[in-house]
């Protein structure tokens, strides 16, 4: 078995600021533990994705992996999946959002604005500064969580969060 925070090591990439306790799973699942109790690592959900995020994780279950791809909401996993392990496609997604942390670039002086160039929601806009640089600023009521800004991070300062404030079918409840 490989640990991946080993791999890092490997990396040029800054570590991550953020460690979530669960890998990412893909949108509309049922919840963690009857994932791992009732998937039967079959891989179907891995070809299905079109956008190729959707790799075999640790002991073989699948896991998303936000630095190859975004999520479209496609549904295609959901869709393929032999076993009753997904919510129907009209609740919400996932319960996340996106964190930049203070390995930014542009928190640090450097003018880069690619994850806000890549949101597809305009949930990450950036504030002028005086002198300065413009700072990233992520409004989490937009944020679905599909991860595009993960990718062309070049600091790796982006990571989802699970945020349990978010209510199953309502979004505009977070609570921040």
């Amino acid at each position: 078995m490989v640990d991946i925070a080993r791999r890092r090591l490997f990396t040029r990439a800054p570590k991550a600021e953020i460690v979530t306790e669960a890998p990412q799973r893909m949108p509309w699942l049922v919840g963690e533990q009857a994932f791992v109790d009732g998937c039967t690592r079959c891989g179907k959900c891995i070809e299905a994705c079109e956008t190729s995020i959707i790799i075999k994780g640790e002991a073989g279950f699948p896991e998303v992996d936000f630095h190859v791809d975004e999520c479209t909401f496609c549904g295609r996993c959901a869709e393929v999946c032999p076993e009753p392990l997904f919510q129907p496609k009209e609740q919400e997604p996932w319960q996340q959002v996106a964190v930049i942390g203070s390995n930014c670039l542009s928190l640090n002086g450097v003018e880069c604005r690619s994850c806000g160039d890549m949101c597809e929601y305009a949930a990450i806009k950036f504030r002028l500064q005086l002198g300065g640089t413009a700072k990233p600023m992520l409004n989490e009521k937009d944020c679905t969580g599909c991860g595009a800004c993960i990718k062309p991070c070049p600091a790796n300062a982006i990571q989802m969060k699970r945020d349990t404030s978010i209510k199953t079918g309502n979004a505009d409840e977070l609570s921040r």
